[in-house]
């Protein structure tokens, strides 16, 4: 992944240029590779690279060989290589997955997006036709915001985050999933269309295929494997992590056996084997490796997590590092992550701060991609809160909602953690593939019951017949979900809470700001959070953004977002 900041429809581009390459220096941090731009009409578009596929020449933004269309993008396209031979009249210039949106829009216009299989966001500008299409993946896994000015009023404003916007505009959206804008019509128009999206309008049926669903998952993970650079998997040790993690090594195995050549340049002594794509078929054909697969984990000392992880560690055969951090670092580190969240959502915040510290720890260790396991607990409904589903359709409207809001929390919380240390994170779950199978599963087949452990089908999915190599542990296929910010350790959230209690008086709590209107914090941790949040963005356009997570309060669902706090849950020590 990458940064990306681009301005529409400048008065003086020119003039502009030295504030623009301000504001994108602020995202640096997630494409500290290099940084490039250009200026076309009244246009401007920043780059700040972070390489991943097409080291030598996948330098941004990218142009067309006409000279006509310019492009910026912030993430991977998985099938790059199937569009490269449907575009086989187009020069292309460079090996980066991202140019064949170049041809692709060219030759479709901003249809192109409904074809693109990956996670991305991107600004292309047609000169000839002084367009700007800007775009973000289906499910918005890279973050992206759009933001305009009431001083410059026929200008747009776009950037991978917040913070490059906030300056400039007075009104800013979180860009959304699944849609792309068309300067031509100065409007937003959603080209990702599953039939799954409206629940008044679908009812699942389907009932659960398991092989269907294994193998699935497992091409999802095969694709997020295209890389040129080492990578890793995040391993929390609970279902979801352990899932892609079993899956991502066996891969792997696999890639180092298929060739003896590769075989024997491992052997040799280099630590890692460059190579490239992911054949014609979806499956694996190479990718850049070690000759083992690498596992991160991090939490308290004595943390539920930890323990775990190193269980399946141990398991799958990954080379596994474990992090640890003390409850100080934690707080020492708040502020820096709202302001790389830019939330003030607690749920987010508490989750987010382990792995931000987590992922400055691989980063250091030379890894610049990892896989993680965001969206199964939207999908399956595996919060523990689900188990007060009253029907199964109640049940699926809540999955398909929350996955709506993914952009706002979990996915946000993975994609800015990560890159703020310039470390990209792929999310297999959210596979287009994988999710059109998964959400059209009867939701009878995915309810917690008496008989049947939050996301069952999923880890019945992975549960091999005797005399097959087992996935994981049955001790932790079976697992009872442990929300991160659990299962990094208790005592995590609990100090929150505490010092939340000492920095924030009763008088303080009592009178909340008059500018936050009816977005009132509610605890005294959340009150801290925004005050912290406001010292970094303290306009109303940069509050506008956030979203706070509501509980379900009619299932029993408790306001504070801890798993701890819903009674079915066995507490791990």
């Amino acid at each position: 992944m990458c940064g990306i900041f681009g301005a529409y429809n400048v008065q003086d581009p020119n003039e502009f240029k030295p504030k623009a390459l301000q504001l994108a220096k602020l995202i640096r941090h997630r494409g500290p590779d290099w940084s490039g731009n250009i200026i076309k009409n009244g246009t401007i578009l920043c780059h700040e690279r972070l390489a991943i596929v097409g080291l030598d020449a996948g330098a941004q933004p990218l142009v067309s060989p006409d000279e006509t269309t310019y492009l910026c993008v912030n993430g991977e396209i998985y099938n790059h290589r199937l569009l490269r031979k449907e575009f086989d009249d187009y020069a292309f210039k460079t090996q980066s997955d991202c140019e064949v949106i170049i041809p692709g829009y060219q030759r479709l216009g901003p249809e192109i997006c409904s074809r693109l299989d990956g996670m991305f966001s991107f600004i292309l500008y047609d000169a000839p036709k002084n367009r700007v299409i800007a775009a973000r993946d289906p499910i918005g896994i890279t973050s992206f915001y759009m933001g305009r000015s009431s001083a410059a009023p026929g200008s747009v404003y776009f950037a991978s985050e917040m913070k490059s916007l906030v300056e400039i505009c007075d009104s800013i959206d979180s860009f959304p999933p699944g849609h792309f804008y068309d300067s031509d019509t100065d409007s937003l128009t959603r080209y990702y269309n599953p039939v799954w999206w409206d629940p008044a309008v679908y009812k699942p049926t389907t009932p659960v295929d398991y092989t269907l669903l294994r193998t699935t998952l497992e091409k999802a993970v095969r694709k997020r494997l295209m890389a040129e650079v080492p990578y890793g998997v995040l391993l929390s040790g609970g279902l979801d992590s352990s899932l892609i993690a079993s899956i991502a090594a066996r891969e792997t195995r696999r890639a180092n056996g298929t060739d003896e050549s590769k075989k024997r340049k491992l052997n040799s002594g280099d630590a890692q084997t460059e190579l490239t794509g992911i054949d014609d078929n979806g499956d694996l054909a190479s990718l850049a490796l070690w000759p083992s697969l690498h596992s991160f984990a991090v939490g308290l000392e004595g943390a539920p997590d930890l323990i775990a992880a190193r269980h399946v560690a141990k398991f799958i055969g990954t080379v596994h590092h474990e992090h640890h951090f003390t409850v100080q670092e934690g707080l020492d580190a708040l502020s820096d992550v709202i302001y790389h969240l830019e939330t003030y959502d607690v749920t987010t915040i508490r989750a987010s701060t382990p792995m931000y510290l987590l992922s400055r720890k691989i980063k250091a260790q030379g890894v610049k991609m990892v896989l993680s396991g965001e969206g199964s607990d939207e999908i399956f409904g595996g919060y523990l809160y689900f188990g007060a589903a009253p029907n199964p359709e109640e049940f699926y409207e809540e999955t398909v909602k929350r996955v709506k809001n993914l952009h706002l929390a979990d996915c946000l919380r993975a994609n800015k953690s990560t890159m703020a240390w310039g470390l990209e994170a792929r999310v297999p779950f959210l596979d287009r593939e994988f999710l059109d199978v998964a959400m059209a599963i009867d939701p009878k087949e995915k309810m917690i019951t008496s008989d049947r452990i939050e996301k069952y089908i999923i880890r019945k999915a992975f549960d091999v017949e005797e005399g097959e190599e087992p996935y994981l542990p049955d001790d932790i296929l079976w697992r009872q979900k442990e929300q991160f910010s659990d299962g990094v350790g208790y005592s995590w959230i609990d100090c929150l809470k505490e010092t939340a209690e000492k920095v924030i008086s009763d008088e303080q709590f009592a009178n909340p700001k008059k500018e936050w209107g009816d977005d009132i914090p509610t605890t005294k941790e959340a009150y801290w959070y925004r005050l912290m949040f406001d010292e970094h963005f303290p306009t109303k356009a940069a509050a506008s953004t956030v979203m706070r997570w509501i509980p379900k309060a009619d299932w029993g669902c408790a306001e504070d977002p801890s798993g701890r706090y819903v009674k079915t849950h066995i507490a791990r020590v």
